[in-house]
């Protein structure tokens, strides 16, 4: 076939637009604007700003900065910026991302003064057509960027000392989110949605950047938090909760606040986060709102339920000495009046039924790993999975037959007998436990019903908030049928149902990029296989569903997007991948992405495992991706092969000089794997690089990492 004489025989387009002399930047006019229409705006003449759908979506004007020069200018998001050229100016506010290129700027051209003074890009930008048609010309010129600051405050908020993240109109609500994959993003997004159907003024503020001495006293605070790796922060919302543990935290004696915690109970330390965050908002003199929200994954009927209390508390007539809590006609007035909506995600990827095609075992003879990558094809599904690079994959499995027989067996309770489940309705035991019920996590509720039958202290002790590392020893080698074999207890079908959690899908990182081959998608799995405490064979319940699975099985999957976990936007971006074991799934589809799109930027890749003879998944792959120039650098570490064991994180370490340069050139730094051990050793790595070779002190180097997170430069997706 036809190849292009490039390394990679595809095409690549390079585009000279053409700017007259006078319009090319000088020392004067350093930048380059474009502008030109986006999706969600209308062309200048029918922009009304009455179209409420629109409005949400990009509700005014803004210039788009990359953080690079924002950086160096002293620019930070929000901030009003002038964008001057020879011809005229405009000041919009300024959004930070690299969508533009360094040097570059960004500004839609809907907006004109009818909406405010100053908003005209066309005042900054050539008025020349062409004489034949009579269409304009490009909108690109040079232009030079000044920094305004903030937008003006009100006077009672420079009297607080207010910054700008936290200027808040009096009775206004502000929902503080931190959120590592999304959900909670995507939870305080409907939670303003519903404060603002609910007749309050909200809106949705990211903890990144955002310290507690900023929050304002004008404003009720609601606080959306997810748990990050064992009981942390999530990356956006590290540096809030630092400033807010430390010794010198600001009082918050005034403050009214709520707190929705994200999480998810078969972790041990569940909604840990949200919960200290809770606990220490108090302890500073703040004043609850309503009680905490713990929610699963399924966190809907929890949060609407908890923004209905957040909204009773926050009428007018509320009772002042009993936070969430209503007195007299208020609280008839609340008892009578209908319910409100629930909290409802928006429009997300529907499940698909995809067939097990492919289901390839990785792991070579002799390996202690079985690792297995599985191949999804959508083909012939009515509904098309849509995903991106950097999406995750949600499976849902169904539990091992044997095991399912085993729980009747050691219950002694029979298949047919009925039980009532939220959601399905009453279906027998047997398809309950095989379709709808967690039927291998041990649950605090399930060990509290073995303490009330047997009168045994041991399961009731286990679950305790000071030492969250006991149960996890306890429970090594143990699956819930294993603790209600070993303590003989006897309950009714219902009583196990209710104790027992729900069967949920389980998320993969999808090792594929769309445009390779939008019908199929790929996965890189770990198989949990191990011998029980009674000698009997255990498995994990997703991946042994699927390394079990007969060929072209049918399995219901759906896609969970990504917030920020991407490739990097612009083509010439560095980046840097830290993927060991399993941590390689995104980064082959990142690849793969950048690939196909012919995107030049330099890509460097650290994979580890134990052993390079038998552990080295997708080897051959990665060599191809080498010699085709995508992969510019590939550095291993198999931690087995040596008698003192290398991590990915001495790899950086052994190649910080090199590393450094990346990252300051640009380099964007992603991390995926296993959050408790190395995603800690990587962070401390990078630290460590930054104080080593950019000769910064180590709390120089903490604000380093913190500024990458907070300008999506270090993103990770840690589990």
């Amino acid at each position: 076939r036809p190849v292009f004489p490039t390394a990679s025989g595809r095409a690549v387009f390079f585009a000279r637009p053409y700017l007259p002399g006078a319009e090319l930047p000088d020392e004067d006019f350093p930048y380059v604007l474009n502008t030109g229409r986006v999706a969600h705006q209308w062309h200048t003449l029918t922009r009304t700003g009455k179209i409420a759908k629109l409005n949400r979506l990009d509700p005014g004007p803004f210039v788009e900065i990359h953080p690079q020069d924002a950086r160096a200018l002293g620019i930070a998001e929000g901030d009003r910026v002038e964008v001057a050229s020879r011809r005229g100016r405009a000041v919009l506010p300024a959004v930070l991302t690299d969508r533009v290129r360094p040097g570059d700027c960004f500004a839609p051209f809907h907006w004109n003064d009818l909406f405010g003074a100053d908003l005209s890009v066309n005042a900054v930008t050539s008025d020349a057509v062409d004489p034949i048609s009579f269409q304009p010309g490009f909108k690109f010129c040079a232009v030079s960027l000044t920094g305004l600051g903030a937008p003006p405050t009100t006077t009672a908020e420079t009297a607080t000392g207010s910054r700008a993240t936290a200027r808040a109109a009096e009775g206004e609500v502000l929902v503080l989110w931190a959120s590592q994959t999304g959900t909670a993003e995507e939870a305080a997004a409907l939670a303003v949605r519903r404060l603002t159907d609910g007749g309050r003024t909200a809106r949705p503020i990211d903890m990144a950047g955002h310290p507690p001495d900023a929050l304002p006293r004008t404003a009720d605070l609601l606080f959306v938090t997810s748990t990050f790796g064992d009981g942390e922060a999530p990356d956006n919302g590290a540096r809030f909760w630092e400033a807010l543990s430390a010794p010198g935290a600001p009082r918050l004696e005034g403050v009214r606040y709520a707190v929705l915690a994200l999480g998810d109970s078969s972790y041990h330390d569940f909604c840990g986060h949200g919960r200290r965050l809770d606990e220490r908002l108090a302890e500073l003199g703040a004043r609850r709102l309503v009680p905490r929200a713990d929610c699963e994954p399924e966190y809907e009927e929890s949060a609407g339920r908890w923004l209905d209390r957040v909204l009773a508390a926050l009428s007018p007539q509320r009772q002042t000495a009993g936070p969430g809590k209503l007195a007299g006609p208020a609280a008839r007035a609340a008892s009578a009046a209908p319910a409100a909506p629930r909290t409802a995600r928006p429009a997300e990827a529907p499940p698909v039924v995809a067939r097990l095609t492919g289901n390839r075992l990785l792991s070579l003879a002799g390996a202690t790993k079985e690792v297995r990558g599985f191949t999804f094809d959508t083909r012939e599904s009515g509904t098309p999975l849509d995903y991106r690079a950097g999406d995750a994959l949600g499976v849902r499995p169904v539990n091992c037959p044997d095991l399912v027989a085993e729980w009747l067996s050691v219950t002694g309770l029979s298949p047919g007998t009925p039980v009532d489940l939220p959601g399905p309705g009453t279906v027998e035991l047997g398809e309950a436990l095989l379709r709808h019920l967690d039927i291998t996590a041990i649950t605090p509720a399930l060990l509290r019903l073995v303490a009330e039958r047997t009168g045994d202290r041991t399961p009731r002790q286990l679950p305790r908030p000071d030492d969250k590392g006991e149960l996890a020893r306890w429970a090594w080698g143990r699956q819930a049928v294993d603790v209600v074999a070993e303590f003989a207890v006897r309950a009714t079908a219902a009583e196990w149902a209710g104790v027992l959690g729900r069967l949920r899908p389980r998320l993969y990182s999808i090792s594929s990029s769309p445009l390779t081959d939008p019908g199929l998608v790929r996965l890189t799995v770990s198989v949990v296989r191990y011998e029980g405490r009674r000698g009997h064979r255990r498995k994990g319940v997703a991946s042994g569903f699927l390394a079990d699975a007969a060929q072209d099985s049918q399995v219901q999957v759906r896609v969970r997007r990504s917030a920020h976990f991407r490739p990097p936007a612009d083509p010439a971006t560095r980046m840097v991948m830290v993927g060991p074991g399993t941590g390689i799934a995104p980064f082959l589809g990142f690849l793969e992405e950048r690939r196909a799109l012919g995107h030049p930027g330099a890509n460097w890749l650290f994979f580890g495992e134990r052993r390079r003879a038998t552990d080295f998944s997708y080897r051959e792959e990665l060599e191809e991706l080498r010699r085709d120039s995508t992969l510019t650098r590939l550095d291993t570490a198999f931690s087995r092969d040596q008698r003192a064991k290398v991590y990915v994180q001495d790899r950086m370490r052994e190649h910080g000089a090199r590393l450094w340069s990346w990252l300051q050139e640009g380099a964007h730094f992603y991390v995926c794997g296993d959050a408790s051990r190395m995603a800690r050793d990587v962070d401390r790595a990078l630290r460590d690089i930054a104080v080593v070779h950019g000769g910064l002190t180590r709390e120089a180097a903490d604000a380093y990492v913190a500024g990458l997170a907070a300008d999506r430069r270090y993103v990770r997706d840690v589990y």
